[in-house]
């Protein structure tokens, strides 16, 4: 393991060597250049936007006359402006973009969306041009997608989806293609791709068996790596897997992902590496009773390197540079403001390429020829997005 030197900021004031931990996560742009974390403590929260693209990071307070509630939603776009959800009354969220403006903050408030009953508005991740933000509200028959943040009348409603949804995954660079996880009924979970620009055109893109959940927890549109949640492997018992998108070769399961005392989940892949999906880096979050640390994996290695966590790591936020530099925001009295880098260890080439390698699981996607092609080494070659055979998959047999 190498680890790269801290970049910091720092401020004056004493160093006991305690996290300063935000209330509600951290988020990242798609193209890593900003960050966004409700800073603050107690009854005096506030939005805190962080640069991470420059010689060093700084965070630029953007407190407002009333402080944040704990459970505000912040999300950073490309221009700097940082996109802020409230929830009022229990049922309404309005949205604000705020940024700094000479010593103060201005806030341009974009309008509201009622969400009745015990559900919430939740905002998806950011979307990759930088610009537009979406929401989504989902119901128990129904989940619907909101243009919060871009467009030209406020919130916008984009697309109502049959079924119950989840996560919301980005599948392109544009912004246009979301992956989300469906439920119908009392069926399983499966994860489907939603077209925004055909008003929400449902397509399915996982259906390792027809009684699997199948759920889509992270995808790279430059190599088309997913990684994916399932329990066809061991039903009752969800594994972590990967696959390329638009492959007809199985999804596979390794067994170093999988921890007995400890939940694995990915947070971040490295960009940049075009039709090598098994050479991105992964960053996993490790979490068990003794804390939170850092996991660095590729799909062509054989292992899962283990590192204890830089001190004050917002756990679960991070990016990756496409040269395979994992970058871990962390946040501590001294030091409020650092980035922790870390990158993946060389391993030697393996005997037999990693599509067909022994850690395939009986859980996966079917194509012509699978068990021929499972049995014989290839490489994965994705198609791209837009020719990706999201449609007509067949379930495994």
């Amino acid at each position: 393991m190498t680890a790269c030197a801290i970049e910091t900021t720092a401020e004056d004031g004493d160093h006991d060597g305690t996290a300063v931990h935000p209330p509600a996560g951290f988020a990242i742009t798609a193209n890593g250049a900003y960050g966004a974390r409700l800073a603050g403590s107690g009854d005096a929260l506030y939005a805190e936007r962080w640069t991470l693209d420059g010689p060093e990071p700084y965070a630029v307070p953007l407190p407002l006359d009333q402080p944040e509630e704990p459970d505000t939603r912040l999300l950073p776009l490309a221009d700097g402006r940082v996109l802020v959800c409230r929830r009022v009354d229990g049922r309404r969220h309005t949205f604000s973009l705020l940024y700094p403006t000479g010593p103060g903050t201005g806030e341009l408030r974009l309008g509201s969306v009622e969400a009745p009953g015990p559900g919430r508005v939740e905002l998806l991740p950011p979307s990759p041009d930088g610009i537009c933000a979406y929401a989504m509200q989902a119901g128990p028959d129904s989940t619907t997608l909101w243009l919060v943040a871009g467009g030209a009348f406020g919130p916008e409603r984009v697309a109502e989806i049959p079924g119950h949804c989840a996560g919301g995954v980005w599948l392109d660079r544009t912004g246009r293609i979301l992956a989300l996880d469906r439920r119908l009924g009392d069926g399983p979970v499966k994860a489907v791709a939603v077209d925004l620009e055909r008003g929400g055109e449902v397509s399915p893109l996982l259906q390792i068996t027809e009684a699997s959940n199948d759920r889509l927890l992270l995808a790279d549109p430059d190599s088309g790596l997913l990684l994916i949640r399932s329990d066809a492997p061991s039903p009752g018992h969800e594994r972590l897997g990967w696959g390329v998108l638009g492959s007809l070769l199985p999804v596979r399961f390794p067994e170093c992902l999988r921890l007995d005392d400890a939940a694995v989940t990915p947070f971040a892949i490295q960009p940049g590496q075009v039709l090598m999906p098994e050479s991105c880096g992964v960053a996993l979050r490790i979490d068990a009773a003794a804390g939170a640390w850092v996991g660095l994996w590729r799909p062509s290695g054989r292992r899962m390197h283990q590192v204890a966590a830089p001190p004050g790591w917002v756990a679960g936020a991070g990016t990756w540079s496409p040269e395979g530099v994992l970058r871990l925001p962390c946040s501590t009295e001294e030091l409020p403001c650092a980035l922790a880098g870390l990158s993946v260890p060389e391993e030697p080439e393996p005997v037999a390429a990693p599509c067909a390698g022994p850690e395939e699981g009986p859980g996966r996607e079917a194509g012509p020829g699978d068990a021929g092609e499972a049995a014989r080494p290839r490489a994965c070659r994705p198609v791209p997005l837009q020719q990706a055979p999201l449609t007509d998959r067949k379930p495994a047999g």
